[in-house]
C-alpha cells in the first residue's frame, strides 16, 4: 500500500514573534497549546503505562500490538491531549483528536494487517473523536487514520499529521500497489 500521490500540500512554518521558528503554524500551535501541549512536554511515565497496557493485551484470537520507540515518543509528547481546531478547515472539517492509544486496544489484528500491507509495524495513537477514526503510527513515525471508508496517510511525522488533521487538509488515501 502507498499513499495516493494525486494531491500534495506544502506546509509553512512561520516565525513566532521574537522566537525561533515554530514546529507548527500559528493555528495548529494555538490548538495544541489550548489542549495543554508546550515545547518540551514529555510524560514518559504515562507513555510507558500505555506501552505496557498494549503489550499486555491479546485479542481472543491471540493478536498482539507492536510497541516501538516512535510510538512511545509520540505518546510521551502528545499523549492524553484532546485537541480541537480553533477555526474552519482548509479542505475538510478539522478533526477533534483524543490522543489516547487505548482507543485502539481492541484493534491489534487490524493494525497488524495494515502493518503487513505497509511492510512495517503499526500501533494505535488515538482517535478522531467525532468520527471514531483510529489514528495509528508506524515504526518509522509515519501516521495514518483508519475509518469506515478506508485508510489514509496523514504524513511522515507526528507534526505533519497533527497539522493535517487540525488544519482540515485532505489526506491521501492508501491504495494497493
Amino acid at each position: 500500500m502507498h499513499a495516493d500521490r494525486s494531491s500534495s500540500t506544502k506546509l509553512s512554518t512561520p516565525l513566532e514573534q521574537g522566537g525561533p521558528p515554530s514546529r507548527f503554524s500559528a493555528p495548529v500551535n494555538a490548538a495544541l497549546r489550548s489542549a495543554g501541549w508546550q515545547p518540551g512536554r514529555w510524560d514518559i511515565k504515562q507513555a510507558e503505562y500505555w506501552a505496557d497496557a498494549l503489550r499486555g493485551h491479546a485479542s481472543p484470537a491471540g493478536h498482539r500490538h507492536a510497541v516501538f520507540p516512535a510510538a512511545v515518543e509520540a505518546w510521551a509528547e502528545f499523549g492524553g491531549l484532546r485537541i480541537t481546531s480553533p477555526g474552519p478547515g482548509r479542505q475538510l472539517a478539522p478533526a477533534t483528536l483524543d490522543l489516547d492509544p487505548l482507543h485502539g486496544l481492541h484493534m491489534a489484528r487490524t493494525l497488524g494487517d495494515l502493518g503487513r500491507a505497509l511492510g512495517t509495524e503499526v500501533c494505535p495513537l488515538g482517535e478522531e473523536s467525532d468520527t471514531r477514526a483510529l489514528l495509528a503510527i508506524d515504526a518509522e513515525g509515519r501516521v495514518y487514520t483508519l475509518d469506515h471508508t478506508g485508510d489514509w496517510y496523514l504524513g511522515p511525522t507526528i507534526d505533519t499529521a497533527l497539522t493535517t488533521l487540525v488544519s482540515g487538509i485532505e489526506p491521501p488515501r492508501l491504495t494497493a500497489g
